[in-house]
Order: C-alpha cells, then sequence, then structure tokens
C-alpha cells in the first residue's frame, strides 16, 4: 500500500511539474514568438535544469507543439461553459453570443491565436488542428441551438451552418479581429453584452419567423 501511495504521489509531482512547464514555456513563447525563445531561459524560469526540461520535452518543436495543443484543451474546458439551456429562440441565442463575446475578447485567447498564425507554416499541422478543432467545438454548440430552434419552427433556415458562421461573424469582427489588427490598447465602444445582443438581433432579423 504504501510503495501505492508513493508511486501516486511522483505522478502528481511529475505532472504538476510539467504542468508548471508548460505554463512557463507559453508564457515565453507568446512573449518572445518561437525563434527566440530558449529552452535554458525556460528552464530556469521554472527553477529546473536544462536536462528536466529536456526530459520532459527532448526538443523544442515538442514543447511547442505540447503547449499550443494545451492552450487548445484550455479553450476547450472554456467552450464547454457554452451552455445554452431551456429559453426562447433569443434567450438561447444570446447566451452563446455573450459567452462566445466574452471568450473572443480575452486578450489572452487572442495572444495564443497571434503565436499560432504567426507559426502557422513551421507548425502547419498543429495550427490546423487547433483552428479545426476550436471552429468544431464552438461551432458545434450553436448548430445545436439553431437545429433545436428550426424543428421548433423559431428559425427558417436552410443552411444552418451559414447561419451560424454569420452570428459568429458579427461577433469576432469587433471583439477579436479588430484588436488583432489595430492592438489590445483599442476597445471596441461596445460590451460583450451590447456585441451580442445586437448581433442575436440582425440574426433574427433575416432568419426568426417570430414564434418562440
Amino acid at each position: 500500500m504504501t510503495g501505492t501511495v508513493n508511486d501516486e504521489d511522483d505522478a502528481d509531482g511529475l505532472r504538476h511539474k510539467r504542468r508548471d512547464l508548460l505554463n512557463v514555456a507559453r508564457r515565453h513563447f507568446m512573449a518572445e514568438g518561437y525563434a527566440a525563445a530558449r529552452m535554458e531561459a525556460i528552464a530556469r524560469d521554472a527553477s529546473v535544469s536544462t536536462a528536466t526540461l529536456y526530459a520532459f520535452f527532448p526538443s523544442k518543436t515538442d514543447l511547442f507543439t505540447h503547449v499550443i495543443d494545451d492552450a487548445s484543451d484550455d479553450f476547450a474546458r472554456q467552450i464547454q461553459g457554452i451552455q445554452v439551456r431551456g429559453g426562447t429562440v433569443r434567450e438561447q441565442l444570446t447566451a452563446f453570443a455573450e459567452t462566445y463575446a466574452r471568450f473572443m475578447g480575452d486578450p489572452f485567447v487572442r495572444a495564443v491565436f497571434r503565436l499560432v498564425m504567426a507559426e502557422r507554416k513551421r507548425f502547419q499541422p498543429t495550427a490546423d488542428g487547433f483552428f479545426e478543432r476550436g471552429r468544431g467545438e464552438i461551432g458545434g454548440v450553436l448548430m445545436q441551438v439553431i437545429r433545436d430552434q428550426a424543428d421548433k419552427g423559431a428559425l427558417r433556415i436552410e443552411r444552418p451552418s451559414w447561419a451560424a458562421g454569420q452570428l459568429m461573424g458579427m461577433i469576432e469582427h469587433p471583439v477579436f479581429f479588430v484588436p488583432m489588427v489595430t492592438g489590445d490598447d483599442v476597445q471596441s465602444r461596445r460590451d460583450a453584452s451590447c456585441i451580442a445582443t445586437q448581433a442575436v438581433d440582425t440574426f433574427l432579423a433575416r432568419y426568426g419567423t417570430g414564434q418562440g
């Protein structure tokens, strides 16, 4: 029994150490980019030897790939928080839109996207997987709402995927793409709630039936 407990403690310790290394590496990659980040500096910042860092991640390429995969896992956990419960079509769409606006408006989310885009040519499969996973998991939540409400007669939509993309695009533009281009210091005059409400108003004006 003692050996089992010790083994579990050792495993927990390794998981915590790996988590610490990924967090430190993420900060370095986001601040310096892939090319400028140094394994020695990452190890020093994480208070481990370079040999220990290489024991967990055999190369900088391997470390970067795991950093992006780990960020994708973090986003997936946040996306799981977009739970659209019962209510009218407006209430359900607004619940999604407000959560999505806050998520896409998070400076950390933009920072990770910048990093992935900057290194896309070098890490094509990793970058593609990152973008596709986010699109599929977030879009899947909205698609389900649209299909359910269309079945109830509250929406008239021939192509749910197009409609979902249009709603998400109306949200992404002010909270994500504009700051990506102009910098995080430039903030929309509208808050996330206002952006979400106006996007849903436009969406329902196009696809709503006035029912539900």
